[in-house]
């Protein structure tokens, strides 16, 4: 039986391009193997290789990886999901990557950052889960919230996550924010962070109750528009490549 699958090739061609189009590759194949949640041993052993080699290639001690070896490691990586349920390889299989009208931006950082370099990014204030802001995010959208809450369907909601959840998911155009955490509540997948924008007064205290509950992290953005909050986020997504 043939191992091809469209949604397969397309992430592998994805993941391949990233990594060789980065500045730091080994930190992009070190991202990658963390959305997946492959350790380095289980990558060692599927490519026949020392934990030391790929730990060498991942932080910079050994030169940039040529294609061929880029090519093997995308492999092993999706291979390996494959065999455990292909469980990553599925969900990406439910989303469409293409961003609609309701997305001001969306993107996959090169190498991640943390929740609180995000929210500092967006002038932000933490007002759940400050405990938590040493922790990795992967990439980052930009929804507005009226158009987000109205327009997508329960399926339709996966879009906002891109190729992963571990993100900033961040809504814009929000009254008091209990209608976006109310969605995120409900939805089976949760972002890594959430930021609301363009707040009319104080913050729903049922929007940060939900964020407790929920166990994510809340923020609010004190930036004066989407433009420049957009604009600070592509700038932190640049100084990941």
């Amino acid at each position: 039986m043939s191992n091809y699958s469209p949604t397969r090739d397309t992430l592998a061609k994805r993941i391949a391009g990233e990594i060789v189009l980065s500045a730091a590759p080994g930190q992009t194949m070190r991202k990658w193997r963390g959305l997946l949640s492959v350790n380095q041993i289980d990558m060692a052993n599927a490519l026949e290789l020392s934990p030391s080699v790929i730990s060498d290639y991942e932080t910079g001690r050994r030169k940039s990886p040529g294609a061929g070896f880029i090519k093997r490691y995308v492999a092993s990586l999706l291979g390996i999901d494959v065999v455990r349920g292909g469980h990553y390889i599925k969900q990406l299989s439910r989303i469409t990557l293409d961003p609609s009208d309701v997305f001001s931006d969306i993107r996959e950082f090169m190498a991640p950052v943390s929740i609180q370099e995000v929210v500092e990014a967006v002038d932000g204030e933490i007002f759940n889960g400050d405990e938590q802001v040493g922790q990795d995010v992967f990439g980052y959208t930009v929804v507005d919230s009226m158009k987000a809450i109205m327009m997508l369907s329960g399926l339709d909601f996966y879009r906002i996550f891109g190729t992963t959840s571990e993100r900033a998911l961040v809504f814009t155009g929000v009254s008091r924010g209990r209608s976006p955490m109310i969605a995120v509540k409900i939805s089976p997948f949760k972002p890594r962070v959430i930021i609301l924008h363009g707040l009319e007064g104080e913050i729903d205290p049922l929007a940060v109750q939900l964020a407790r509950h929920e166990n994510i992290p809340l923020a609010v953005s004190g930036m004066d528009t989407e433009d420049e909050l957009v604009a600070s986020l592509i700038d932190l997504y640049q100084s990941t490549g």
